[in-house]
Parts: C-alpha cells; sequence; structure tokens
C-alpha cells in the first residue's frame, strides 16, 4: 500500500517518528509543524490521507480540519493529548474520521492509516471491480465511484460516512447497533467512546442528506437498539 501523506504536528521528535514508520511503509510524508505551513500546501497538493495534531503553535487542528473539510473527502485522524471526549467529538463533527490520543504506538497510527486507505480503495472500484449500486427513495449510491446523489444532486461524502450509509442501506430492514456498526465500519473493538463516533457520524450523513427532522426518511433511530434504513 501507499500513498501521500499529509503530517501536522508541532512536536517535531513525535513528527519525525511517525514519518520514519509512515516511509517504512512505503508511504510519501509531507511533513508540517505549524497550521499555516500545512494550510498553504493543502490546495497545491492532492493527498490520500491527513494526520493532524489538535494542538498547533499558531492555531488548530480543528480549523484545518473544517478547511479541508470544505474540498476534499480523504480521511483525516486527529492526533490529541487530552483523554477528554470533547476533543475527540468535536473533531468528529467538523468532519474527522478518526483519532489517536496521545501516547500512542506508532504502529497503531499506522495501522490506523492503512485502515482508513483500504475502506477508501474498497470503494473506488480497484477491488471491487463491481458497479453495484443502490437506490432508495431518490437517493443513489455507486460503490464503484463512491458517489452518493439524492434526487440527482450529488453529496459529497467522506470515506466513513460512504461506508456507513451504503452498509445500512444494503442492509436495509436490519437494525445495527452503534457498538456493531463500529465494528464493522472501523474494524476495530468496540471502546468507551465508540458510540460517540457512530452518532456523530450518523449526524453528518443525516446534516448531509438534509434529514434531520423529527422523522429522518432514511437513516432512522431505534431507540435503545440502534440504527436502520427501512
Amino acid at each position: 500500500m501507499s500513498g501521500k501523506i499529509l503530517l501536522v504536528d508541532d512536536e517535531q521528535e513525535i513528527a519525525d517518528l511517525i514519518e520514519v514508520f509512515l516511509q517504512n511503509e512505503q508511504f510519501q510524508c509531507f511533513k508540517y509543524h505549524t497550521f499555516q505551513d500545512a494550510f498553504s500546501v493543502i490546495d497545491s497538493e492532492c493527498f490520500d490521507l491527513a494526520i493532524i495534531d489538535i494542538m498547533l503553535p499558531d492555531g488548530n487542528g480543528f480549523t484545518l480540519c473544517r478547511e479541508i473539510r470544505k474540498k476534499y473527502t480523504y480521511p483525516i485522524i486527529l492526533l490529541t493529548s487530552k483523554t477528554e471526549g470533547t476533543d475527540k467529538v468535536t473533531g468528529l463533527s467538523l468532519g474527522a474520521d478518526d483519532y489517536v490520543t496521545k501516547p500512542f504506538l506508532p504502529v497503531e497510527l499506522v495501522a490506523r492509516v492503512k485502515a482508513h486507505l483500504r475502506r477508501v480503495h474498497d470503494y473506488d472500484g480497484k477491488k471491487m471491480g463491481s458497479n453495484e449500486m443502490v437506490t432508495i427513495a431518490g437517493l443513489l449510491l455507486n460503490k464503484a465511484s463512491h458517489e452518493c446523489r439524492l434526487n440527482g444532486e450529488q453529496i459529497k461524502l467522506t470515506p466513513t460516512e460512504f461506508s456507513i450509509l451504503w452498509f445500512l442501506c444494503k442492509n436495509r430492514g436490519k437494525v445495527y447497533s452503534a457498538d456493531e456498526l463500529f465494528q464493522i465500519i472501523w474494524g476495530e473493538r468496540y471502546f468507551k467512546n465508540s458510540r460517540n463516533t457512530v452518532m456523530v457520524q450518523i449526524r453528518h450523513i443525516r446534516e448531509k442528506l438534509n434529514d434531520i427532522g423529527e422523522k429522518p426518511k432514511f437513516i432512522k433511530t431505534i431507540w435503545g437498539v440502534g440504527y436502520i434504513v427501512e
């Protein structure tokens, strides 16, 4: 596996260590230590994934995440030194796909990078080789092109958002708990804050589909049980 990774962390030793581990896995790493340096390059370079520290000397990773999401859907992993769930939920609400709490093992971060890139590749047609499509009440999902359209209008979804919506639509009529969705989509064991992670991603999807009323048309919540597309 290969790809271009944007790495933004003001702690040089940590950034250097992450860079070494990424390069050992054949990734091309673009490393920056400030918000401004990273901001100046996001429009001139095409990245496959971003790793961004929340705390930067001249800004914060939240703002950088928001700026990236204005134009791009590639996966974003946030790094945080705080253990509170607020930072994590805030990052996810701004469009991040994942977060890693410092201190962490570099091999764990690299494993997450690979998992997110595999998800992207699974839906770009290279691996699946399929033009499989789903249509539900004006919603169209094309697995091969990673395309989502609602009544003909293109909806930009991140790979994680697309994965959740695709899975629920393909398994229409079945209820899945946050626990089950997390393990299926992220491919990891459910942990303490996983429910918030899933809830935020579901909210993003609903907002993008303009389906945020008390009675959503697509992803419905079965209280105490989970989520379903009927």
